[in-house]
């Protein structure tokens, strides 16, 4: 144990000494829990008062984009209906900090890691345990050295901490696993014997802390300064583009810069490029714009930062395409329906996915719903 606990040390420290800032080590067994203060998603402000009724407390420190996290949901549930019964307190806190975290971070799940994301998060997956937010001022996660997530907690009546480490063996799968480290726990301590394995490394995505966002702020200012391209389109090419012979998972959205929900909805699109850029996935614009408006429409591209992520221009470019913007330069736009997709009526934007091999498997006409977006292209990424 000792030896476990000197890896976990050298390791946090140089992780620190690489990013240039002290990353909180791990609450050492026995401390008590340490106040918090925190406001959660069903509208209250909790705190570990509010719990001192219960013979166990247990956090895990969680978030909304992890795929750690997003696997572990549905199994922190079925351990808050298997124990509430038994005097188990469960409490979920997002010790993330939004500007944290690069797009790219973000391509496992629909959504980020922001207070108000948190919401439908815990609603997708049926949450009935207070889901608290720290990511603010991260108080309580450096008071815990929450080192990624998810990051379980586990304090006994007393409320000094037993166990600390990762929930269970399960990882990114989402079904049942083999053993749980967080259920051994519970059921020594509320049998009133000593953890076994009172230590274990937490895996998973490591916690955004608010120094990071200098990172963020430097990809962002990369990603501005990469160039943005235009290229045309005619019929041959659309037809090469709907059937899809990549292995990528290809977005297209039909639009115009004279369309305001367009205009609208178009840094989501761009967003959602850079958000899935890591995964077998490619978003293409097509503009309808007449021919003439051509410098207005690669000035509206450049002022979105319309450029192609690195994986994304790799993949294009085996794919025969140079660019990830186009604009309709063949005449009828019957054609270009024909050409990518029939059923589209002709009203702008007009957004599909098509898969490899060419299969429509969503489509949507009118301002796109961003949520829903990323819950079809993860449908689609499965």
């Amino acid at each position: 144990m000792i030896q476990l606990q000197l890896f976990i040390g050298f390791t946090l420290a140089l992780v620190s000494s690489i990013l240039g800032q002290e990353i909180p080590k791990v609450l050492s067994l026995g401390s008590p829990v340490p106040g918090f203060s925190l406001k959660a998603t069903n509208g209250k402000t909790y705190s570990p008062e509010d719990f001192r009724d219960a013979k166990v407390l247990c956090v895990v420190f969680t978030c909304n984009h992890c795929p750690d996290s997003v696997a572990a949901a549905d199994r922190m549930e079925k351990i808050y209906q298997d124990y509430k019964g038994k005097g188990v307190a469960l409490v979920a806190v997002n010790g993330n900090n939004p500007s944290g975290l690069t797009p790219d971070e973000l391509g496992y799940s629909p959504f980020g890691d922001s207070f108000e994301e948190m919401t439908p998060f815990a609603k997708d997956f049926g949450w009935s345990f207070p889901y608290l937010y720290d990511g603010e001022k991260q108080e309580f996660a450096t008071a815990c050295g929450a080192q990624s997530t998810p990051h379980v907690f586990v304090f006994n009546e007393e409320r000094k901490l037993c166990y600390s480490g990762r929930m269970d063996d399960g990882g990114r799968n989402p079904a049942s696993v083999d053993r749980s480290y967080l259920r051994d726990s519970l059921d020594s301590i509320l049998a009133g014997s000593q953890v076994k394995e009172p230590t274990t490394r937490s895996f998973g995505c490591s916690t955004k802390w608010l120094f990071k966002s200098a990172r963020v702020a430097e990809d962002q200012r990369a990603w501005e300064n990469r160039p943005v391209t235009l290229e045309d389109l005619n019929e041959k090419l659309a037809k090469k583009m709907r059937a899809n012979e990549s292995k990528n998972l290809r977005l297209i959205n039909f639009w115009s810069t004279t369309c305001g929900p367009c205009v609208k909805e178009f840094p989501d699109l761009i967003d959602t490029g850079r958000r899935f850029q890591n995964r077998p996935f490619e978003f293409i614009s097509i503009s309808l714009d007449p021919i003439v408006q051509r410098p207005v429409v690669l000035k509206f591209l450049e002022s979105r930062h319309a450029a192609i992520p690195s994986p994304t221009a790799e993949a294009l470019k085996e794919a025969g395409f140079l660019s990830n913007n186009y604009q309709w330069m063949g005449g009828n736009p019957d054609n270009l329906a024909q050409a990518i997709d029939p059923e589209w009526s002709g009203a702008l934007p007009h957004t599909l996915l098509v898969a490899p091999g060419g299969k429509i498997l969503w489509r949507h006409s009118g301002e796109l719903d961003v949520v829903q977006l990323r819950r079809e292209i993860l449908k689609g990424l499965k």
